[in-house]
């Protein structure tokens, strides 16, 4: 009798155990072995240890990758956030009239899918037609049309359509985080004289820190995952010097075009290391930001 209730949360977790084992624990272990090799086509492969990790130490191709996701990474936390930021105080305000008719407005860009924002943009960032030239030589009569975004601006373009998505996602977060903040603490506040600024650093910041976190992280995983948005708007290519290259993408070229399968999976390792690195970075800096 006790054997068969110590099996019976074993039994209730038997469905679970083994899907996540076949279609994760399995196929890491796969990912692995695959990146100690080199393959040259289906069914063609050769061992070869470390070397692919060693010969992504000194890719020039991944590096302008990396370095690329970056600027990319940086472009979405310090404009995509802080303008995901005072939309929140904005629509938060409780003498704005429409406020759900706002955030509605403002969110429904995240409902669609990545390849529809880089449909949509493309033709925004076209040189002569584009939208975005049309609209600066209307105001500005010396503004070349001819000025081609895709070529010279690469990540300015996509951190700008990757904003117009992910703005309204992110202020819906901060929103949640600023219904939670004590009402008690900021009208102590300003009965002690602190102003809007004061208020909103000293009380409504430290309150909306963790969710602060939370979306920080999030959108350092998903701008680091970027692919769908710089590989339709750049025409399903890398663009001028491959200044569009993107870890996924550089990771899609190796295995799906190139036909090196282990080299590919090198990649996605060390990609889930840098994530994992920053995950743990972000979880103890929000440890010792709750210390204090």
């Amino acid at each position: 009798m006790n054997r068969r209730f110590s099996l019976a949360p074993w039994l209730f977790l038997a469905p679970f155990i083994g899907l996540f084992s076949t279609f994760t624990i399995w196929p890491l272990i796969q990912s692995l072995v695959l990146a100690m090799q080199q393959t040259y086509g289906p069914g063609t492969a050769q061992w070869v240890g470390l070397q692919n990790f060693k010969f992504l130490l000194t890719d020039p191709l991944f590096w302008k990758a990396t370095g690329n996701t970056l600027r990319f990474t940086l472009g979405s936390l310090f404009i995509q956030l802080p303008v995901a930021l005072m939309l929140a105080l904005l629509l938060n305000h409780p003498k704005l009239k429409g406020r759900g008719f706002f955030r509605l407005i403002f969110f429904a860009p995240s409902l669609v899918g990545l390849p529809f924002v880089a449909m949509l943009f493309a033709p925004i960032f076209e040189k002569r037609t584009g939208l975005l030239n049309v609209i600066l030589h209307n105001l500005y009569s010396g503004w070349d049309p001819e000025f081609a975004w895709t070529q010279n601006y690469i990540m300015s373009a996509l951190i700008i359509a990757a904003l117009w998505m992910y703005a309204g996602f992110n202020m819906v977060y901060f929103l949640a985080a600023l219904q939670n903040v004590s009402r008690d603490l900021l009208e102590a506040a300003e009965i002690d004289g602190a102003n809007v600024w004061q208020r909103f650093v000293h009380v409504t910041l430290p309150e909306i820190m963790p969710i602060a976190g939370f979306i920080t992280l999030l959108s350092v995983i998903g701008s680091f995952q970027i692919f769908e948005l710089s590989f339709i708007m750049l025409n399903n290519g890398p663009g001028p010097d491959n200044r569009g290259l993107t870890i996924v993408m550089y990771l899609y070229q190796t295995g799906f075009q190139t036909g090196d399968l282990g080299y590919a999976s090198a990649i996605g390792w060390v990609l889930a290391i840098m994530l994992i690195t920053i995950a743990l970075i972000q979880r103890r800096l929000m440890k010792r930001h709750e210390e204090r």
